[in-house]
């Protein structure tokens, strides 16, 4: 295993830690809820939903976070502006700690920011996400809501490579900084099936290079093949897995997981990843978990 040269940055985002070096904090789980076409969500466009299920698949989650030790932000998405608040608050009520506010279009996003801001939730808010060219008026409102938490996508359609998604770092950090962002994390954008290996290694490169928490939604690469090639169950779990760990083990600090229906795999995968992970730092450089929560103390038990 490796250590990184530069000072690894750690936020504390209500009570979440996320950061660090190899091995010294669990990643940190992001799975998404009310997502389009989610079955629990009666209608979109109002944000009616099943609360039952909702509230039985955020306690699942939790347990699951719970015997792994591998904290959990809840990604709230959105495809309407009008539907936003409420299901900000469902989450904001059931959840302890931070979660995300995603909204499928900018205008959407901004009136979750708003809300957010009206609302004092401020503080328990990442903003997914801050992309390339983020129009003025998305800034203004991330900056009025006082939001100081955002995952940064290092989208870069004509040059879809390591070299490519490391060019748009710059003007992303700018973005981050005319908004007020405190804790940046850094999303480094699955875009093709095989990319689990060239977003591994992007991750590698931007902790190095920035020392900032990053990581990547891997999911989408497994999602894009199975559109392709008919997966069996048993071929689709474990390229989930194989692509979750791999970023792991080049220093990702946070996987977002997709639907909030993967945890039980999603998690498995991952927390096993951290355990190999510390117990190989732990050996080699002295470096040893920050929490007793860790998947090395959890996952073999």
């Amino acid at each position: 295993m490796f250590k990184f040269g530069r000072e690894q940055k750690i936020y504390d985002i209500a009570g979440v830690k996320i950061g660090g070096q190899p091995g010294q904090l669990p990643t940190v789980m992001i799975g998404s809820i009310f997502y389009h076409k989610h079955r629990i969500v009666i209608d979109e466009k109002t944000g009616q939903f099943d609360e039952k299920k909702a509230e039985e698949l955020l306690m699942k989650e939790k347990e699951i976070s719970e015997k792994t030790g591998n904290p959990r932000i809840v990604d709230v998405c959105c495809s309407w502006p009008q539907a936003f608040g409420k299901l900000i608050d469902f989450v904001a009520g059931k959840v302890d700690g931070p979660f995300c506010i995603d909204g499928a279009t900018a205008e959407v996003r901004i009136a979750g920011a708003k809300y957010v801001g009206e609302v004092g939730l401020s503080n328990r808010v990442i903003y997914n996400s801050i992309v390339p060219h983020t129009r003025e008026d998305e800034i203004v409102a991330i900056r009025d809501a006082k939001i100081k938490s955002a995952i940064l996508l290092t989208l870069n359609t004509r040059n879809p490579t390591i070299a490519g998604r490391l060019q748009v770092m710059d003007e992303l950090l700018a973005i981050a900084q005319k908004a007020g962002i405190e804790n940046t994390l850094v999303d480094v954008c699955v875009l093709d099936i095989p990319d689990p290996g060239p977003i591994s290694k992007t991750i590698y490169v931007v902790k190095e290079k920035y020392g900032l928490p990053a990581g990547a939604g891997v999911r989408n690469a497994v999602i894009m093949w199975k559109k392709k090639r008919a997966l069996t169950p048993e071929n689709y779990m474990l390229a989930d897995g194989v692509a979750n760990a791999i970023p792991i083990v080049l220093g990702a600090n946070f996987i977002l997981y997709g639907p909030i229906e993967r945890a039980s795999t999603a998690y498995f995968s991952c927390a096993l990843a951290d355990a190999y992970v510390a117990y190989s730092v732990r050996q080699e450089y002295g470096i040893k978990p920050l929490t007793n929560n860790h998947p090395l103390y959890r996952i073999f038990r």
